[in-house]
């Protein structure tokens, strides 16, 4: 596992004495249990607004389900968890293009195992795809669940927040997707193709963490460790 990858683009750290690698495209791999963990897709988000008369281009399922392939060809995993708020809605399946509902099915077929978390917008991720469907799973020391825990929570690995990070730097500015951690624990970014972004200086992260979390920032081709201090919010 990840032994095709660029390692030096990747950035490796621990979450409660486990050793994970953050990928700049936005996943995280456990290498000890050949893990792959990915958070918010939210299949059919750009359908969902286009629903509700707000017109996106329909091509976000198809793009997030390319790089989620890429990344999987990419570590070779033998498990996938998916963090929850997979699919944007509990009819994002009924409106999903036969191809990339094709797609789907074949790369969690694929797997030896695969592992839905339940989110708040997929409280029941839709059977049709295969997989496992949890609210939460422990392995290799770590939990996985979809909401962060306000308060201590060591070992735990969430998504919903979708964090970034703004970096202030000779009157410049960068802000991008992110992962949150304080070493004990562990915010992936979301990974799909239409999902913003939380600032990790926001009281959200602060209710978790008790202050703002280290920054692993997702760059074009590696990920930039960014110590808490480093960082400003959105309004700086």
């Amino acid at each position: 596992m990840t032994d095709t990858v660029q390692l030096q683009a990747i950035c490796r750290f621990r979450v409660h004495e486990t050793l994970v690698l953050a990928d700049p495209d936005g996943v995280l791999v456990v290498p000890e249990v050949g893990l792959l963990v990915v958070s918010d897709l939210h299949f059919e988000k750009g359908s969902s607004f286009a629903v509700g008369g707000q017109m996106l281009p329909p091509y976000d399922t198809r793009t997030t389900l390319r790089r989620l392939a890429e990344a999987i060809e990419r570590h070779q995993p033998r498990t996938v968890i998916a963090l929850g708020d997979s699919f944007h809605d509990t009819r994002a399946d009924q409106r999903m293009h036969d191809e990339d509902a094709a797609t789907l099915c074949a790369l969690v077929n694929r797997l030896e195992r695969w592992i839905w978390i339940e989110g708040n917008h997929d409280p029941a991720p839709p059977p049709q795809f295969g997989g496992e469907v949890t609210d939460e799973i422990e392995l290799a020391g770590l939990v996985f669940r979809h909401e962060p825990t306000e308060g201590a929570a060591p070992g735990e690995v969430a998504g919903h927040l979708h964090p970034c990070a703004k970096v202030r730097r000779k009157g410049r500015s960068v802000r991008n997707r992110c992962f949150a951690t304080d070493g004990t624990r562990l915010i992936l970014p979301a990974f799909g193709a239409y999902t913003g972004g939380l600032n990790v200086c926001d009281d959200a992260f602060t209710r978790c963490f008790g202050g703002t979390p280290d920054a692993m920032i997702m760059g074009r081709d590696r990920v930039w460790p960014v110590a808490a201090k480093a960082c400003v919010p959105d309004r700086y």
